[in-house]
């Protein structure tokens, strides 16, 4: 970001920064968040699964999530005595959007022994109706973990298209899509690596084209180690394009191509949002407890699963 983009935003980060300390708040921002809020205000960011860890873990008494709506619902989840902000309620998903309680009821009715896996861009509702929840790094092991011969995993299309390719389990699927990742094209990918010779990163939540034409599939904490590992002269992630301009600081030595499709969504979440949810302490998470407790319950298998076993 140039220097004078910061200039203009710092008033804005220095009074958040006093909000927090006032309100023992913390600020938990998504890979896809605008770079002034990544880089300015964050205390941690990261995918999914690393935001619902930080906010289990959390010992401020206020969490201001910059993000989308299902992960300021996992933060409530996970910090139930905690007051979780969310910035701007209208900063939702295509895929939670695209599922309810009810269709996991009727999934559930027509295999009734398959275990049912929700991603965790879902509803707290869709959430309880689960026996647990995952993310685009954990899908697999969530999936494979119950050892049984067909999983419901939901609501993703694409990403159960990819777990399946890996797995001999059956897995049984649903027609959701991110409006942001099903834009992409493997014809983009080709086009990027013949003309640039990019190393091609993509998200699982993008088509089969797209998966299959890109040099490394995972998710944005999966894309970051494996440009660690590979450190490529260029580089372009098919994913939210908010990610690239976080994370180009980090590599210095890679040159970042930026095929910018914008999540509109995260995009509702600014500077002067945060500082007015911190000033007013609204707008506030709550989740009816018969909700709650078996999404928690959903989200706590996820998360037992991501911890690394002891000797």
């Amino acid at each position: 970001m140039p220097a004078a983009e910061w200039d203009m935003h710092f008033e804005l980060v220095a009074a958040i920064e006093a909000l927090k300390r006032g309100r023992n708040a913390v600020v938990l921002a998504h890979n896809y968040q605008r770079p002034e809020i990544f880089h300015g205000v964050a205390d941690f960011h990261g995918d999914s699964l690393e935001l619902a860890s930080q906010a289990a873990a959390s010992t401020a008494d206020v969490i201001v999530l910059c993000g989308v709506r299902f992960m300021a619902e996992t933060a409530k989840l996970l910090a139930p005595d905690k007051l979780v902000l969310l910035p701007d309620l209208d900063a939702g998903c295509s895929l939670a959007e695209s599922i309810g309680p009810d269709d996991i009821r009727a999934l559930r009715r027509r295999h009734p022994q398959a275990p049912a896996v929700c991603y965790v861009n879902t509803s707290a509702a869709v959430k309880a109706e689960c026996d647990a929840c995952c993310t685009s790094s954990n899908a697999l092991s969530v999936v494979e973990s119950f050892a049984a011969p067909e999983v419901i995993l939901v609501p993703d299309r694409y990403l159960a298209a990819h777990v399946a390719a890996q797995t001999s389990v059956r897995i049984i699927s649903w027609q959701g899509q991110c409006e942001v990742h099903q834009r992409f094209t493997g014809q983009e990918v080709r086009e990027y690596r013949e003309a640039a010779s990019a190393f091609v990163l993509a998200h699982p939540e993008c088509p089969d084209e797209v998966r299959a034409a890109a040099d490394y599939v995972g998710s944005t904490s999966g894309m970051i180690a494996e440009l660690g590992r590979k450190r490529p002269a260029r580089a372009v992630l098919i994913t939210e394009c908010s990610m690239a301009d976080n994370i180009s600081g980090a590599f210095p030595g890679t040159d970042f191509l930026r095929p910018c499709n914008l999540c509109p969504h995260m995009q509702r979440i600014t500077l002067p949002g945060i500082r007015a949810s911190l000033e007013r302490l609204a707008p506030a998470i709550d989740l009816p407890e018969d909700i709650a407790a078996g999404a928690r319950r959903a989200v706590q298998r996820m998360l037992e699963l991501s911890r690394p076993r002891g000797t």
